[in-house]
């Protein structure tokens, strides 16, 4: 029996004008890793995604034998576990990827399943698959995005703060708002949140049926606000970002996407900068734009996207303004608290060193992800077998990756498929040594990071 120990090619999209040009993209550079004759990376290409996984519009397949991870899953379902075969139709219940942003990628939601199956019989040229999309991100390097509506307060201070704002949303339209929400704010009553979120689906949906010219006017007094007032712009901006982080942030995009509405949603969202191996995670429904960074995100396997600025791509306005779920709350709400991954045994040399194993474990069943640092020579990380298939990916530093007795050299863009119930050892071989592991495990599913 073929031990389940499988080298993978992975495909960059270079479909997407958003990403870091030809070798500066860690999408393409990891793809560049494992040889291939399909793949030249173009110097003056951007390159903004790497894709590890069975989603049919950029497979995965195994350097030897050139079959996709897709034909080999369901030739052998053992692989994947008879349970997770049968639960998620014989295709792997994520999808894996690197990002690697440029500039602003479009304001978009991911529909919930139902929405994504009516979508998709409806119209399968632009939602080309029938599964929702909740997705978590894990900052490789400094990223900054925009991620969920912001408390009810910081819109109603960019309102009053913000004369082209207001002046776009249209007098009426921002005091019935502002009268709305008015003493209830923050208030914990269901009553009252369900009358905020209808306030603030009124408002939002009012700014985006707004006519491309009128918005295009809009924006060249807001760019001149930015460009004049600095650290006073937007009333010295708010909570969570200064006035003149704020014009700067306003500048840029505007800089990327001319006139483009984004530039007045962005005081609808949260804006959110992560560190290094800080994460969050998205439900279907929520509402996000990526600026710029490199990223892992690891998503149910789905390529729905609802557009509706910050891109060139199909905008589809009307259906974004009545799925999204309306929910408020700072972007702390949002963000992940990794825990030690219990599954794994550190040898003495990892141990000595300070190598690490974390956990992110978002509330869903289809997907976590380990983040494994050895940083030693010899530094050693014993995977104990999951019920489930899992997908690695070495992004600094070089090492050994080892199932049963077939042993591979694992260096920066290599990426491996492991079967179910294989034990799986990491090996440094060096001081740094650094992979994410995307895993699906149903039984005893733990919901062991602390979302807030």
């Amino acid at each position: 029996m073929q031990v389940p120990l499988i080298r993978l090619q992975c495909g960059p999209s270079s479909t997407s004008h958003t990403g870091k040009i030809g070798s500066e993209s860690a999408a393409a550079k990891f793809a560049a890793a494992t040889p291939s004759n399909e793949l030249s990376i173009e110097s003056e290409k951007p390159y903004a995604e790497l894709w590890m996984g069975t989603h049919p519009s950029l497979p995965s397949k195994d350097v030897e034998t050139r079959r996709t991870l897709l034909d080999m899953v369901q030739d052998n379902q053992a692989l994947m576990s008879q349970e997770i075969s049968e639960r998620y139709g014989q295709k792997l219940p994520f999808l894996f990827k690197v990002l690697s942003i440029r500039k602003a990628l479009s304001i978009q939601a991911h529909p919930n399943k139902k929405l994504a199956e009516r979508l998709h019989a409806k119209d399968p040229k632009n939602y080309p698959d029938d599964n929702h999309k909740p997705e978590m991100t894990i900052a490789v390097t400094p990223f900054d995005g925009l991620c969920g509506f912001r408390p009810l307060e910081e819109i109603s201070h960019f309102f009053s703060t913000v004369p082209s704002l207001r002046k776009l949303i249209g007098e009426s339209a921002a005091k019935q708002f502002e009268d709305a929400i008015h003493g209830h704010e923050t208030s914990d009553a269901e009553a009252d949140i369900e009358k905020n979120k209808k306030a603030l689906q009124a408002a939002f949906s009012t700014l985006m049926k707004t006519e491309k010219s009128t918005i295009a006017a809009a924006v060249k007094d807001l760019i001149a606000s930015a460009e004049r007032e600095g650290e006073k712009f937007a009333g010295g901006g708010g909570p969570s970002q200064g006035g003149k982080e704020l014009a700067d942030l306003v500048i840029r995009l505007n800089s990327q996407f001319e006139g483009d509405i984004g530039l007045f949603v962005l005081f609808f969202l949260n804006y959110v900068k992560l560190e290094i191996g800080e994460a969050m995670f998205l439900k279907a429904d929520d509402i996000h734009a990526y600026l710029s960074g490199d990223i892992i995100e690891c998503m149910a396997s789905s390529d729905n996207v609802v557009r509706a600025g910050f891109t060139p791509k199909y905008q589809d306005i009307p259906t974004l303004t009545t799925m999204l779920t309306y929910s408020y709350a700072p972007i702390s709400e949002q963000k992940m608290h990794p825990v030690d991954y219990p599954y794994v045994t550190l040898n003495s040399t990892a141990y000595s060193s300070s190598s690490t194993a974390i956990l992110y474990d978002p509330p869903i069943e289809e997907f976590s992800v380990v983040k494994t640092e050895l940083r030693a020579q010899g530094a050693k990380a014993t995977f104990e077998g999951i019920e489930g298939p899992s997908i690695l990916i070495c992004t600094k530093g070089k090492g050994k990756i080892s199932v049963g007795s077939k042993i591979q050299e694992m260096g920066e863009g290599f990426v491996f498929f492991v079967g179910a119930t294989a034990e799986c050892v990491l090996e440094s071989e060096g001081e740094e040594f650094t992979t994410f592991k995307a895993f699906c495990e149903l039984q005893g599913k733990e919901f062991a990071n602390g979302m807030n």
